[in-house]
């Protein structure tokens, strides 16, 4: 057993990011004059205390804690909208101990929160980085709600994604945001980054909501919440408000309270690199409305300007074949920009190859990212041979670990795979935005994301699998169903497995038998939320070198730092709770110097 790391000192990075450190010092060598170069001759364009690059949860959450620590602030922003991925987002956020779940009663307690992110994430994240987080978060949460009209709801029932593991919650410890009145941000609301997924037309929509509508043909309480979401959203009407849930109203809420804070957000303004003097980061050179000029930070510069998960070279580089920028979910503006920036600047980067992955159908116009779909009963998934290969309803960052290393061995046999479902389970489940019973879209089709047929031989004829191993595969599968034992996978063994299921299948929720016609397939792909490699930052989001030392004046949170989940991923929101969370932990470190 490892010892703990010295508190006193930063952690020193891994093998993996000390190689990668060392390419951004040769790069840095080379390319960082250019960038000090550009500075001096760029327009000034100001002077703050601290400049946030980026206005996601965790860029706003920085500037909000930098100007009521009092600093003066300035957010800089690539995108011409706000909220980056959390404002497309559906907006959980884990963080253990919490006011809103204690409240809630929750038996969470800090030292059962320590053991079971530990047993998660394992030795590679260091464990002040650890607890940082979960000292951290809690404040973080309470300091937000006391400076921005954001509050928050306990997503009660929905499970740690290891439950079974020691200190795991079945009942969970993620949070999503109350709803939010959109006129709140006045004219400033036209620029909020839209949502991936719309709420319909009327309706107030939150995150653990749709787990019920999913079922509403086919449970009472599906029914009961779809009316509660409408009446909602008749009250709101009424009221003249503009409802606002999920990341909408994450990003709206942590910009309205900016708004208070008198901060300044610069959209259409892209980071273009950092500036260093002695060695220090001391601002950043940005375009502003096509104009190049520099900022001086007098005290740090904090990025929090996402992942590279549009970035085909960076994923080219880092990341195993195949992949893809168009099977993302992230913002379309995450192209690695900070990251970049920072390796220039000396900084190590850390898990590059991992994402925040989850299953997903390439259809066109826009990926769809699977939650429920894989997890209803009635629907397996299977691997270029026809046969079954992981727990469907397992957390879907696992599911697409899967899928990479059985692909190692065999290019081509686990991706694609196909999730298959019938007629059954079309009847009673929504898919995507899709009502039961209703057909696919045709552009569907046409694009080969789905296949349909009316006997299994065909549909395996459609997919390209071989047609005796996909009978007899769902004839096992179908067997197992029956008996609601999957002896083969699993499913159905934790509380996580049977968040998105049908309660009124028994004896197991997760399974059902695939046997009515016609029958569907749909093109399952490794997407993402965004990627988790980033900057190595340390316990309180400095940025590191390769051998550890700290590079004065930078810090980094979010999707742009390596994420302290590791390659793993603790429950709903352990992207969204660590992002605010270091952003805060960040400007706290910039005010206490």
């Amino acid at each position: 057993m490892s010892a703990s790391p010295d508190p006193a000192r930063p952690a020193l990075p891994s093998r993996r990011t000390v190689l990668a450190g060392t390419g951004a010092g040769v790069l840095a060598a080379t390319v960082l004059p250019g960038a000090v170069a550009r500075a001096a001759d760029g327009d000034p364009l100001g002077e703050y205390d601290v400049v946030v690059v980026g206005s996601g949860a965790s860029g706003m959450t920085a500037a909000l804690t930098a100007a009521k620590r009092g600093l003066s602030v300035l957010v800089v922003e690539k995108a011409p909208t706000f909220g980056g991925s959390a404002a497309r987002s559906g907006a959980g956020i884990w963080l253990p101990n919490n006011s809103v779940i204690l409240g809630a009663g929750v038996p969470d307690t800090p030292a059962k929160a320590a053991t079971y992110l530990s047993a998660v994430v394992g030795p590679e994240v260091p464990a002040d980085r650890q607890q940082a987080f979960l000292a951290h978060g809690p404040r973080m949460l309470d300091f937000v709600m006391a400076h921005s009209p954001l509050r928050f709801r306990f997503m009660d029932g929905y499970s740690d994604y290891y439950p079974h593991l020691p200190g795991g919650l079945p009942n969970g410890r993620s949070i999503e945001p109350d709803q939010i009145d959109g006129n709140v941000l006045g004219a400033e609301l036209a620029r909020l980054n839209p949502a991936y997924m719309p709420v319909p037309a009327g309706m107030v929509v939150f995150s653990q909501d749709y787990k019920w509508l999913n079922l509403a043909a086919v449970s009472a309480r599906g029914l009961a919440v779809s009316a509660e979401c409408l009446a909602r959203g008749t009250k709101a009407a009424l009221r003249g408000e503009k409802p606002l849930t999920m990341g909408q109203a994450l990003a709206a809420g942590l910009r309205a309270g900016l708004q208070r804070a008198g901060v300044p957000v610069w959209l259409n303004s892209p980071l273009v690199d950092l500036v260093q003097e002695g060695g220090a980061v001391t601002g950043v050179v940005v375009e502003k409305d096509g104009v190049r000029g520099t900022v001086r930070a007098r005290k740090g510069v904090i990025i929090g300007s996402g992942g590279f998960e549009h970035n085909a070279q960076m994923r080219a580089q880092y990341q195993q074949q195949p992949i893809g920028t168009g099977w993302s979910v992230g913002a379309k503006e995450n192209t690695g920009d900070g990251i970049r920036a920072g390796q220039r600047a000396g900084a190590a980067l850390g898990l590059m190859e991992d994402a925040w992955w989850g299953p997903t159908i390439p259809l066109p116009g826009e990926p769809y990212f699977c939650l429920a779909e894989r997890t209803l009963p009635g629907g397996l998934i299977v691997n270029g041979n026809g046969t079954r290969f992981v727990n469907e309803a397992a957390p879907y960052s696992d599911v697409v670990h899967v899928m990479y290393e059985k692909d190692r061995g065999a290019v081509g046999s686990h991706i694609p795979a196909w999730l298959i479902v019938d007629q059954n389970y079309r009847n009673k489940y929504l898919f995507k935005d899709v009502l039961p019973t209703f057909a696919f879209p045709d552009s569907w089709y046409q694009s080969g994301a789905a296949k349909k047929a009316w006997t299994w031989d065909a549909l395996a004829q459609q997919i390209g699998v071989p047609a005796g191993a996909l009978r007899s595969t769902l004839n096992r599968f179908n067997a197992q169903a029956w008996s609601g034992n999957d002896a083969d996978f699993h499913r159905g063994d934790t509380a996580y497995d049977h968040y998105y299921t049908d309660p009124n299948v028994q004896p197991n929720s997760c399974l059902a038998p695939i046997w009515a016609p016609p029958f569907h397939a749909f093109r399952i792909v490794p997407g993402d939320l965004g990627t988790k490699g980033g900057i190595v930052t340390d316990a309180r989001a400095r940025a590191l070198r390769a051998d550890g030392s700290v590079i004065r004046g930078l810090w980094a949170a979010g999707n742009a730092s390596a994420a302290v989940m590791g390659h793993s991923y603790a429950g709903a929101g352990s992207t969204i709770g660590p992002a605010m969370t270091f952003g805060y932990v960040a400007a706290n470190d910039i005010a206490d110097a």
